[in-house]
């Protein structure tokens, strides 16, 4: 699932306790890093708008603030510099390829001619010009330990591990439900109050009703903003949390719902590849809203005065639209990756995931298909705050399979961070674990393109990802020499260290103060990707 964190989350749940492996490896040598984490560093003046939209492409020593070093990497490493076109497939819900900060930035597909209805390039894609649609005009989806719970208890254990999660999920599903409701309640009655639809922290102090409904309801909006951070916007977020809330229960849990009848293919038939179609964008725009900021994230352009900034400016986009809103279908994820490979990509990124997948040997076959074509695939974490060692907390795709030994050296999982360089710097939604994580990149507040020219904050291991893909990108194109995993090793091994002690997780009791663990806890690493970093070691090992 193409999950967003929430920024407001935390904010809304404090409020309600307040008071309401197999394939052979490349040779691989590193030259010797630093292991020194750098001193805790606390910016002292507050983060402008402008460093809060690109905070990502900062860097740490300079700015104070641990971003990739990116800007760092373009002023000193790439100045004057050439490198090669790097195709970067996004395989999630659709991608805005019409967008004004994508223009250029898009892969087309030279060997079909558009509209003419003809597979010209034998690929057995009928007109793929910009990429491939999986899910056709699909847009909602269950879970997959939703449709695991549908098929019947067949005496396995996953159905009973499905079933418990089901339940413990739509029961948080019905709580929350109620928390949103209320909100919106909240929210409504202090609209009524300011006789305004649009408000900010400041336009509270001027309520001066003494109905208790009202001084409630202030005293709560003013908790959420104070917690919240600077971007929140009650009128927006309280109607995407509602959206989310709704659309768990009435599609993501409502076993009754079958989103994937309308696709006309058999999931269950990995050989049944003839469906989807080349709209990349998918039927609703503004579903294809993840996609797209997955996109600039890598790629958007740079400098321009529009939006934010992409990582890589020398890549193309590949759309692959293979998430709904619910859970991916193992054969669609398989699918994708295989068709990325072998339409040019040398970098898939996959935002998404999940915690069951009946069919992930498909999966894991594709992985190994990218494996042996030297196709890298950076992959989110998740979004739990759980340990993903554990096996009940294993997050779907993934290249281990007993969870502990790699098959294939081509796939790198990728945690969040947030802006403050600290023990709190690990995003306390980001999964971690110091076997099934390698690195953490920026993902918490990364402002992007979404559908309609227009942009956003959003934050998940979802933005962490394509930030590392990025940089990923930007060493294939200037160092097209080194291998897949050459390149996963330089992003693991070339990154700046995390504070020594770290806070891991969501602390799920907020009265009591979190414990700070060992950060070699947090992932193989313990370390976050940075691009200058990265660009040092590539030009390094491809001399040697």
């Amino acid at each position: 699932m193409n999950s967003i964190k929430p920024i407001y989350i935390s904010a809304f749940a404090l409020m309600v306790l307040a008071g309401c492996g197999a394939t052979k490896q490349a040779s691989i040598t590193t030259p010797p890093v630093v292991e020194i984490a750098p001193a805790i560093i606390k910016k002292n003046a507050p983060v402008t708008e402008n460093e809060l939209k690109r905070w990502s492409h900062l860097d740490l020593v300079k700015d104070t603030i641990p971003g990739m070093s990116v800007d760092k990497a373009y002023a000193e490493l790439l100045k004057n510099k050439k490198g090669l076109k790097v195709i970067v497939a996004i395989v999630d819900s659709g991608v805005d390829i019409e967008h004004e900060d994508l223009q250029g930035k898009i892969w087309t597909n030279t060997k079909e001619i558009p509209g003419n209805g003809i597979d010209d390039d034998k690929n057995g894609f009928i007109d793929d010009v910009h990429g491939w649609n999986f899910l056709g005009d699909a847009v909602n989806e269950n879970l997959e330990l939703t449709r695991i719970v549908k098929k019947g208890d067949d005496g396995s254990v996953q159905y009973k591990n499905a079933l418990a999660m089901y339940n413990e999920k739509y029961e948080k599903a019905l709580e929350d439900k109620q928390q949103v409701d209320f909100l919106l309640e909240v929210h409504s009655t202090v609209k009524k109050a300011l006789n305004k639809d649009t408000y900010k922290l400041e336009d509270l102090s001027s309520i001066t009703s003494t109905d208790p409904k009202v001084t409630r309801s202030k005293m709560i909006m003013t908790q959420i903003f104070t917690n919240a951070g600077a971007t929140f916007n009650p009128e927006v977020d309280f109607e995407e949390y509602r959206e989310q809330v709704y659309d768990q229960l009435n599609f993501n849990l409502n076993k009754e719902f079958d989103g994937r009848k309308i696709v006309g293919d058999n999931p269950e038939d990995i050989k049944d590849t003839r469906y989807g179609n080349n709209n990349v964008i998918g039927p609703v725009k503004d579903k294809a809203l993840h996609g797209t900021h997955v996109a600039g994230i890598v790629a958007q352009l740079r400098h321009n005065n529009l939006g934010g900034d992409g990582v890589a400016s020398n890549v193309e986009i590949m759309a692959v639209r293979a998430v709904p809103d619910g859970d991916e279908y193992d054969k669609d994820i398989a699918l994708a990756i295989r068709y990325a490979v072998d339409n040019g990509a040398k970098v898939i990124n996959g935002s998404f995931g999940k915690s069951f997948s009946p069919h992930k040997q498909w999966v894991y076959d594709a992985i190994k298909y990218a494996a042996k074509k030297d196709v890298l695939i950076v992959h989110a974490a998740g979004n739990d705050g759980y340990n993903i060692d554990i096996e009940k907390n294993i997050n779907y795709p993934n290249d281990s399979e007993d969870n502990i030994k790699e098959f294939a050296d081509n796939l790198i999982t990728i945690g969040a961070i947030n802006k403050v360089y600290g023990e709190k710097v690990v995003a306390g939604f980001s999964n971690f674990g110091k076997i099934n994580v390698d690195v953490f990149a920026p993902g918490e507040e990364i402002y992007a393109t979404i559908p309609n020219n227009k942009y956003k904050y959003l934050q998940g291991t979802s933005m962490a990802s394509p930030n590392a893909a990025g940089v990923a990108a930007l060493i294939r194109s200037y160092y097209p020499g080194l291998t897949a995993p050459q390149v996963k090793h330089i992003l693991m091994n070339s990154g700046v260290l995390l504070p020594a002690m770290v806070i891991l997780g969501e602390n799920p009791n907020p009265e009591e103060k979190p414990v700070a663990v060992s950060s070699t806890e947090s992932s193989k690493t313990g370390k976050m990707v940075n691009a200058y970093n990265a660009l040092l070691m590539a030009e390094k090992m491809s001399k040697n």
